[in-house]
């Protein structure tokens, strides 16, 4: 972890300062564990007070938890964006699917321009290790991996992009992707041209990004979602008249 030397100012809040950066940035995610306290204070070139009387200022404040034998975590920060009522609404109505989608479309382009132009080479590392990730899970045939990479990938890039903001409300929202409430991903992995198309999308929004060309970068994003969205239409139009020839097949078996 890219922990630094503490220099100059009172310690205990120079820990504080350096934790808090780690978590705004999103290198310290909800749910990771912190290094023990020896190993962190060392890192951190403090002694074990200061270090403990900073791990309590974060935990008062909320941006950490303690576990009973087993140690210090960042406190799940980013919760949800709404609330669970109104998640319940979004999986029930297609309105919200697609502007979910439209959302994402537009976002995710600007992600992808500014990942290709500001993302650091570890962070065009990371994506690239990601997608090689997802050709393999590819080779394999398995829809469950494919989808699960297919959410670090559009993380990864959006970590890439260095906003902070749409970082932390783009990890709420993949959360709720994760969770199935807007689409099942996995049904759209299982389908054999849809998973090709999907991971072809996959590979140019990667080259592009390599390459650092933001506007290629931004077109492949806007062009992988308006797949998405045009598959998602084609389901539900599918499932629709599904649902129509089975009600006419038991209202002929009804007939006297």
């Amino acid at each position: 972890m890219p922990f630094e030397k503490i220099r100059q100012e009172k310690l205990s809040h120079g820990v504080v300062r350096q934790i808090e950066a780690l978590i705004l940035r999103g290198i310290l995610r909800p749910g990771e564990r912190l290094p023990s306290e020896r190993d962190l204070a060392d890192k951190m070139g403090v002694s074990r007070p200061s270090l403990r009387e900073a791990l309590s200022d974060l935990q008062d404040r909320g941006l950490l938890v303690s576990r009973a034998s087993a140690g210090v975590f960042v406190a799940d920060v980013l919760g949800s964006a709404f609330s669970d009522a109104l998640v319940k609404l979004f999986s029930s109505h297609d309105e919200a699917v697609f502007d979910y989608i439209s959302f994402r479309r537009d976002l995710e382009g600007m992600a992808a321009a500014r990942a290709a132009r500001l993302g650091s080479d570890t962070d065009l590392k990371v994506i690239d290790t990601i997608f090689q990730k997802m050709e393999a899970a590819h080779k394999k045939r398995n829809p469950s991996e494919e989808a699960a990479l297919d959410a670090d990938f559009h993380l990864a890039i959006i970590e890439a992009s260095h906003n902070v903001i749409m970082l932390h409300m783009m990890r709420s929202m993949f959360q709720l992707l994760r969770e199935g409430v807007f689409y099942n991903r996995q049904v759209m992995f299982k389908q054999r041209m849809t998973r090709d198309s999907l991971l072809d999308q996959h590979r140019a929004i990667n080259v592009a990004i390599q390459a650092r060309d933001p506007e290629a970068a931004r077109a492949a994003a806007e062009a992988h979602m308006n797949f998405v969205e045009q598959a998602l239409s084609d389901q539900k139009t599918a499932d629709r008249n599904e649902a129509l020839a089975q009600k006419r097949y038991q209202h002929e078996l009804d007939r006297p």
